[in-house]
């Protein structure tokens, strides 16, 4: 099924129904949820879904796995997506939280095909073989670390989410004080608490998380400089370290690249 509103569907007797969609630029999904289990693949551009509990950026031929009736919101700047949305019996397994994961060749295949299908389709045959498939396949995907979490307080979450919405490497713990009307001891200890990472972790891994879909039209020194890193090889040794590839493999022009190995 392609560009099909999943509550024309969904009442449909089949516990996986693929969908195929394309968005423009610039779109954003508001805050909604499923009553289905949701895997959502984004063949180009880069998705960032935001839930009340973090913020996962899918890169270019990743996906993301959304528990269901979560309630999220999909910023989509130019998307092309191929979803699965899945009854929750189906898929015991199924994490508790969001998670990005990579996409093998052969999971990819499926999904093509699967967007396809009518949205009766056949259960025996091709066609029911290739739903089961794929969530063998999503089963045995692992999660990448493209996520940061939100702290539980809205105060110190309001913080995060403007930060979220544009890094600067200028912000300090002490301001961040001052807004919470806190000691910049209390306040840290605070948000440690209710993160795990101190302030200062927790805002160089969100920058390098708004430089991921930044790379998709600038290039590694020019997203390393916004970014406020005092040169390109601090920006891409950061980047390396906390995801494990350098940020040229999110280019413009490596769309894909990055996968690993085993994919």
């Amino acid at each position: 099924m392609k560009n099909v509103p999943l509550a024309d569907v969904d009442h449909v007797g089949r516990a996986v129904l693929p969908i195929g969609t394309d968005y423009p630029p610039g779109h954003v999904l508001d805050w909604h949820e499923h009553r289905r289990a949701q895997f959502l693949y984004g063949a180009t551009g880069v998705m960032v879904v935001d839930t009340a509990e973090g913020t996962w950026t899918v890169p270019p031929e990743r996906a993301v796995l959304i528990p269901a009736a979560t309630r999220h919101r999909v910023h989509m700047p130019g998307v092309s997506t191929a979803s699965l949305y899945i009854e929750p019996d189906a898929v015991p397994w199924w994490p508790d939280t969001c998670m990005v994961v990579d996409v093998s060749p052969l999971l990819r295949e499926l999904l093509l095909v699967a967007v396809g299908f009518e949205v009766d389709y056949s259960l025996s045959g091709r066609e029911g073989a290739v739903a089961a498939l794929l969530l063998y396949e999503i089963a045995e995907r692992a999660p990448l670390p493209f996520h940061v979490g939100l702290p539980g307080s809205a105060d110190l979450a309001r913080l995060c989410r403007e930060y979220l919405a544009a890094p600067d490497a200028g912000v300090t713990n002490a301001a961040w004080a001052t807004r919470t009307a806190m000691s910049e001891r209390a306040f840290t200890r605070r948000f440690r608490s209710e993160t795990g990472d101190s302030p200062a972790v927790w805002r160089a891994r969100a920058r390098l998380l708004a430089a991921v879909p930044l790379l998709r039209t600038a290039s590694v020194s020019e997203v390393g400089g916004r970014l406020g890193y005092a040169s390109p090889a601090a920006f891409t040794a950061a980047f390396t370290r906390t995801f494990g590839l350098p940020p040229s493999r999110f280019t413009a022009g490596r769309q894909g690249v990055g996968r690993s190995r085993n994919s």
